[in-house]
């Protein structure tokens, strides 16, 4: 069983079509296993993220939204 991580994501979002759009692609991971849970603050521009998907695919699937991702931090 792989671990299990946890991100926190600085993600430039404007309003809440892309706070959706991000929380449209965890869903999708989390249906398929990779994340555990997650929540998106439109207010606070910060996504975490847990579960045992890896940083550089977690990135990907958030750059194909198209928002900007100011900075990832994996948390202990």
């Amino acid at each position: 069983m792989e671990s299990e991580h946890k991100y926190q994501l600085n993600v430039k979002m404007s309003c809440g079509g892309c706070s959706g759009a991000v929380t449209r692609v965890l869903n999708k991971a989390q249906q398929e296993g990779s994340v555990s849970s997650f929540e998106v603050s439109l207010e606070k521009q910060l996504v975490d993220v847990r579960g045992s998907i890896k940083e550089e695919e977690l990135v990907a699937k958030i750059k194909k939204t198209g928002k900007e991702i100011i900075s990832v931090t994996a948390v202990e």
